[in-house]
C-alpha cells in the first residue's frame, strides 16, 4: 500500500513522516476553511456527496468519494448538504468539526498500519 507522494508503503513510515503528512493535511484543511469564497463556490448543492480532502502538500480539494470500500478513513460525506440552509458560521463550524475528526482518524490509522506501538503513537 503506497501513499501518493511518499513512495514508501505505510508499514515503513516513521513517526516523523506521519507527523509531516498530518501537518500538511491540516494546513490544507485550514486553507479551505479560511478561503471561504473559494470553498463556498466549489460546494455545489447539485452534487450531494462532496467531501473535503486535505492533502499532504498543504492544498485541499473538494470531490466525491471513491466508489466502493476504501482502506483509508474517508472524510465526512456531504459537506455541501446544509450549505445554504444554515448560518455561515454554523456551517463552517460543522465542516471544521468533521474535518478535524477525519484528520485524527486518518493519522491514527496510518500510525497503527505503520506498526507504531502505543508509546510512540
Amino acid at each position: 500500500m503506497d501513499r501518493k507522494g511518499q513512495g514508501q508503503p505505510i508499514t515503513s513510515w516513521t513517526i516523523h513522516m506521519i507527523f509531516r503528512d498530518f501537518l500538511g493535511i491540516r494546513a490544507g484543511l485550514i486553507k479551505a476553511l479560511t478561503d471561504y469564497e473559494k470553498f463556498h463556490q466549489q460546494c455545489d448543492p447539485q452534487k450531494p456527496y462532496m467531501c473535503l480532502y486535505g492533502c499532504p502538500n498543504e492544498t485541499w480539494e473538494l470531490k466525491e468519494p471513491p466508489d466502493g470500500p476504501h482502506e483509508l478513513p474517508e472524510p465526512n460525506i456531504g459537506v455541501n448538504f446544509a450549505r445554504d440552509g444554515m448560518p455561515e458560521k454554523d456551517w463552517l463550524a460543522h465542516v471544521a468539526i468533521h474535518s478535524d475528526a477525519w484528520l485524527y482518524s486518518y493519522a491514527f490509522y496510518i500510525a497503527i498500519r505503520a506498526g507504531l506501538d502505543a508509546e510512540t503513537r
